[in-house]
């Protein structure tokens, strides 16, 4: 028998995710998500506030049902002169008849007597009544206590008041809240250590937005002072400057001391191997790039760009690393930059699966090309497939899979049918393959979009392995100012099997240089695939 203690998680990217600026999920977006977190063994997901919207009163009437995690319906106390029995807002969350219920009140006296406009005492009723209601119907009840630093700071006596009201009305969980985020992890360890003296640290919940960038370390200092549920969500997803990041929590609970010693989580290690992929999904569902930066699983979370770090690195990689990448489901990246040494292209190489000797004067003679080509105006730390093209053609390992002959784009402003200004792109792409010359013609809604549309519009016998390409951001940088301007352009493509990839392209023209940067996407997803050469 396990003599650790048990710690719950409970992720809100549902509920307090969506209102980030510019996040909107559907209910088939909820759906996939509040999967992907049952499958990575969360304790607890809360759904949203049934009522609210029409997007979570649909959610909720699905139904779901869960194979490890508790599903949890948000809401709100009951309101002042209303019973329990008889409140709308509480009835509609009680009648989504989830496992658990997590009602928020007011545990901060100056919001009790300004925004509610009622007395303390009746305030304290009000929490007390909605929790026994929950009891009654057989839920499992939470409270969120809002604002509940903020109130302890002002008046803690009044504060714990509120705590203790929803424990001994039956409440498993008493979650306190640093609502606005401006609590600091002194204050939050301070705070959790007298109220423990109150309410049992097993009955204790942490919820922290991350106003100061303290959200994790907020959360981790409750833990330490005795808490027992931890909040937080997918990325950080959140309100203003989000939420506590669960995916930045769950490693640092299973790999860091004290935590890995003292406390279990439900999460297995090979949930914890997923955690990338869990990561790059709700960017996926968000139509959004990922992250790069981003601890433990971001694409430059383990990336060594100096020489002398790569050294240190391939003879300890305990160096420069805190964990082992692979543990959370991510890789090493080792950069290819006019910084780069000899040891960055021989790493760089084997993660290519290209094997050649460190002496072979093809190295040197590449990272000189590599330091001249940035000096030009490339950067390949942040475009390994453009590199890994320009180092395999150097070995003669990249077929020639089809020649492009031309290429023209125009742009055209004119009223449509409706009398409104628009912009329309027009390409034509002319290509060799196999001998048989073709030309295709397309439409976009700007001029890469067109270029890439009739590029891939008829490839012959490469278009079916083409199909699930798409490219997914695309970036510019004017590197030198006047009319002579050089421009880099940075293109991320994906496809179906989940695999990014990142090309580059450099002229003082930006449309040449963005067909440069789609030719090396094309190209490297051929050449991953396994496509044939041309004839």
């Amino acid at each position: 028998m396990s003599s650790k203690e048990r710690l719950y998680l409970f992720d809100t990217t549902l509920r307090d995710g969506a209102q980030t600026q510019g996040v909107d999920f559907s209910v088939e977006d909820k759906t996939i998500i509040a999967e992907t977190l049952d499958n990575l063994r969360i304790d607890y997901i809360e759904g949203g506030w049934p009522g609210a919207n029409p997007g979570d009163t649909e959610f909720f009437a699905k139904k779901m049902s869960f194979k490890h995690a508790t599903f949890t319906a948000f809401g709100m106390t009951r309101r002042s002169g209303r019973s329990a029995s008889n409140d709308v807002g509480l009835k509609a969350v009680l009648d989504a008849e989830t496992p658990a219920v997590c009602l928020v009140g007011k545990s901060w006296d100056f919001q009790v007597k300004v925004a509610l406009g009622i007395e303390l005492d009746e305030n304290v009723e009000l929490i007390s009544s909605s929790i026994a209601e929950c009891v009654r119907l057989g839920r499992e009840p939470m409270y969120d206590a809002e604002h509940f630093f903020d109130g302890y700071k002002a008046n803690p006596e009044y504060a714990l008041k509120c705590a203790k009201a929803a424990y001994d009305a039956g409440a498993r969980w008493i979650v306190l809240c640093d609502t606005n985020g401006g609590a600091l992890p002194h204050e939050i360890e301070e705070i959790v250590a007298e109220v423990v003296k109150h309410v049992p640290g097993d009955h204790l919940g942490i919820h922290t937005h991350n106003d100061t960038e303290n959200a994790v370390a907020n959360s981790l200092a409750a833990i330490r002072a005795g808490v027992r549920q931890v909040q937080g969500t997918l990325n950080g997803l959140g309100e203003r400057c989000g939420n506590a990041n669960i995916i930045s929590l769950i490693p640092t609970l299973m790999l860091k001391e004290p935590y890995k010693s003292q406390l279990e989580i439900g999460i297995t290690e090979e949930g914890l191997k997923s955690l990338t992929t869990v990561s790059r999904l709700l960017d996926e569902v968000l139509n959004r790039a990922p992250n790069r930066h981003q601890a433990y699983v971001g694409a430059s979370a383990f990336s060594h760009k100096g020489g002398l770090h790569v050294s240190a690195v391939q003879k300890d990689p305990s160096t420069y690393e805190h964990v082992e990448p692979s543990s959370v489901g991510n890789r090493r990246v080792i950069p290819v930059s006019n910084q780069a040494g000899r040891s960055n292209l021989v790493s760089q190489f084997k993660d290519f699966g290209l094997e050649i000797d460190p002496k072979d004067p093809k190295v040197d003679r590449l990272l000189e090309e590599v330091k001249e080509r940035e000096y030009r105006g490339y950067s390949y730390d942040g475009a390994l497939a453009s590199f890994e093209l320009m180092a395999r053609r150097r070995l003669g390992q990249v077929p020639e899979y089809f020649d492009v002959e031309s290429f023209r784009v125009q742009v055209e402003r004119r009223h449509n049918a409706n009398g409104d200004l628009v912009s329309v792109s027009d390409a034509v792409v002319k290509v060799n393959v196999d001998g048989q010359r073709l030309m295709s013609v397309a439409e976009g809604n700007g001029p890469v979009n067109a270029l890439d549309t009739a590029l891939r519009k008829d490839l012959g016998k490469y278009s079916e392995y083409l199909k699930d390409l798409r490219l997914v951001d695309f970036k510019v940088r004017i590197l030198t100012s006047g009319t002579e301007a050089v421009t880099r352009v940075l293109i991320e493509s994906t496809d179906d099997s989940g695999h990014r990839w990142f090309t580059i392209g450099v002229s003082p023209n930006i449309v040449d240089a963005s067909f440069a940067a789609l030719l090396d996407s094309v190209t490297y997803k051929l050449l991953r695939d396994g496509a044939p050469a041309g004839k």
